[in-house]
């Protein structure tokens, strides 16, 4: 048996875990609120950050962990307490922070999927069992300042027994604990566990942003604007990006529509390829998320009348060609949604990927039919 131990499942392949990371770039309004909340004493049980992935979301919520259990509580110090801090920033060398990088900090529990021994992958659900052994962790003494603090990477992991679990210790909060929960796409959880905390709402990161929080992490920002525009302005996403030749495999798939209605049957067939094997996993999730980008900017350029900006050259000359009234946008958009629900089934029976992606090139065929038509 091997003593390495398990990829962590809230961290992006070919970047540093969120604790690693000190800086976060392009979001001071939340910070700023998080510490407004902090010095005015009306600091909330439970924080939900929320924004799309990639975005700094883990890495503010570690940050404000790492702030809340190495700054003395406010009233420890009576008349020689320490002034109001101005800023979340906690040396990297103070004890807490060291803690937590080592994953041995008592003040912190961290829930996420985890790992299953038996077939060697995380679990695809953050389970009850888990949030269980929350229960435990506050009935432990409270060690270095008083606190305790909770984060939950990502409540929409959770399932339903998990998010009920959850919700009985956010409706009776211990004293001087705070729990942060980071949700991808708030709404689908439970209206009861949103109501119970303060929301956080992180936004994309700007071109300069994106690229210094690149940086940061070690990785090579893109040159060209238009690249970073294909990222979303999401750290996490231009890793994968830059990790798996996105932008050359986005450049081909924009192609690929270009031929349309008259679909080239051997570029399809080596794209769907290119997602099988030992490995291609992301390259299959790559292809599948780039293909819902293409189609989401199919159907805004139907909508307005004018497409967004391009990514690639030729690829405006397409969108509009393709969708040029709201009735094909609205035909796109239909596409989008039918081939979303058929690439979740195709994924939970482990159908062959191939198979899958080339099926989906047939209905991109079918509605540029239909949009020519």
């Amino acid at each position: 048996m091997s003593d390495e131990a398990p990829p962590e499942p809230d961290r992006q392949d070919g970047a540093p875990h969120p604790r690693d990371t000190q800086q976060i770039f392009g979001h001071a309004n939340a910070e700023a609120t998080l510490l407004d909340a902090y010095n005015a004493g009306r600091m909330h049980h439970a924080w939900l950050i929320s924004g799309p992935r990639g975005v700094g979301k883990a890495t503010l919520a570690w940050r404000f962990a790492r702030f809340l259990l190495a700054t003395p509580m406010a009233d420890s110090g009576g008349m020689f307490a320490a002034p109001q801090p101005d800023s979340l920033d906690i040396s990297g060398d103070h004890p807490v922070a060291r803690r937590m990088l080592a994953m041995s900090e008592p003040g912190l529990f961290l829930l996420r999927r985890p790992w299953d021994d038996k077939l060697k992958r995380h679990k695809t659900e953050l389970t009850v069992d888990e949030v269980r052994g929350l229960k435990s962790f506050f009935q432990m003494s409270a060690g270095g300042n008083g606190r305790r603090v909770v984060i939950v990477d990502s409540a929409d992991d959770m399932n339903r027994n998990a998010a009920n679990a959850l919700l009985k210790e956010l409706e009776e909060p211990p004293k001087n604990a705070t729990l942060i929960l980071i949700s991808h796409q708030p709404s689908g959880l439970l209206p009861t566990i949103r109501s119970r905390c303060r929301s956080l709402r992180l936004g994309a990161l700007s071109s300069d942003d994106l690229a210094r929080a690149l940086d940061q992490a070690g990785v090579q920002p893109p040159t060209d604007a238009n690249m970073a525009e294909l990222a979303g302005g999401s750290v996490g996403e231009a890793v994968r990006l830059a990790a798996l030749d996105g932008p050359k495999l986005y450049a081909d798939l924009v192609a690929l529509f270009s031929d349309l209605p008259r679909m080239d049957r051997g570029r399809a067939g080596r794209l769907a390829d290119a997602c099988v094997g030992r490995g291609a996993e992301p390259r299959f999730d790559l292809t599948l998320s780039l293909l819902d980008r293409i189609l989401s900017r199919l159907a805004l350029t139907g909508t307005v009348g004018t497409p967004p900006s391009e990514i690639v050259n030729g690829e405006a000359r397409m969108l509009l060609r393709l969708s040029p009234t709201p009735h094909a946008a609205r035909n796109w958009a239909d596409t989008a949604q039918g081939l979303t629900a058929r690439a979740r089934r195709g994924k939970a029976v482990n159908l062959d990927p191939a198979a899958l992606v080339f099926d989906m090139f047939l209905s991109l065929e079918r509605t540029a039919v239909g949009a020519a038509a």
